[in-house]
């Protein structure tokens, strides 16, 4: 229903001619992201442009481990979730073209221009096909990465467009938390422990 609701409005966006001369912004029926897609005449500081691109190939590591446990593990999480980062990264994408910004994203599953999240995903990927807790563990890891990293990214900017974007990936990010959380407490009976952020931090957003 949401589906067709999103679809309906986007064909009446183009019926009015409103879709490439006014600031449209297409809401993602399965993430709550937003997507910006007209140009921008606003100038990007330096820290802006570096998050924005870090967040494009972050959103794209998370989908490509999911997507690599996917191929070892008959588990819905890694079915579902790798569909709601790609729409991340479709978000991220509307920023870049909005402010005229190369995307740093490598088409190739797995393949990451930035070299440190080149290395993370190598390892991580090694991790996850250890067992499925170790896959469960390894998809907790990559939301307590993303939600620092929206989190400082957000300290950054001023610009409204970027922070709803990243205000959006940050309810996603939790929301996916608690399910690789409940996952994997489900799998191994062992309550799960902070990986990065700190543990007061994460129970908060377990509600604990």
């Amino acid at each position: 229903m949401k589906t067709k609701i999103c679809l309906m409005l986007c064909a009446l966006a183009v019926l009015l001619g409103n879709w490439s001369t006014a600031a449209v912004a297409e809401s993602c029926c399965c993430c709550r992201s937003t997507l910006v897609n007209t140009a921008s005449s606003v100038a990007l500081s330096a820290d802006e442009t570096h998050d924005l691109l870090l967040m494009r190939e972050e959103e794209k590591l998370a989908r490509d481990v999911y997507a690599a446990m996917n191929e070892v593990y008959s588990q819905r999480i890694f079915v579902n979730i790798p569909r709601a980062e790609q729409h991340h990264m479709d978000a991220v994408l509307g920023l870049l073209n909005a402010h005229g910004l190369a995307d740093p994203a490598k088409e190739k599953p797995g393949a990451f221009g930035n070299k440190e999240l080149q290395k993370l995903y190598n390892q991580l990927v090694k991790r996850g096909i250890k067992s499925r807790e170790e896959a469960f563990l390894v998809g907790a890891f990559v939301e307590e990465l993303d939600i620092q990293d929206l989190i400082e990214s957000m300290k950054r900017t001023s610009n409204k467009d970027i922070l709803a974007v990243y205000e959006n990936l940050l309810g996603g990010s939790k929301r996916h938390l608690n399910a690789f959380v409940r996952n994997y407490e489900a799998a191994s009976g062992q309550t799960y422990k902070a990986q990065r952020m700190s543990q007061t931090d994460v129970n908060a957003i377990l509600g604990r």
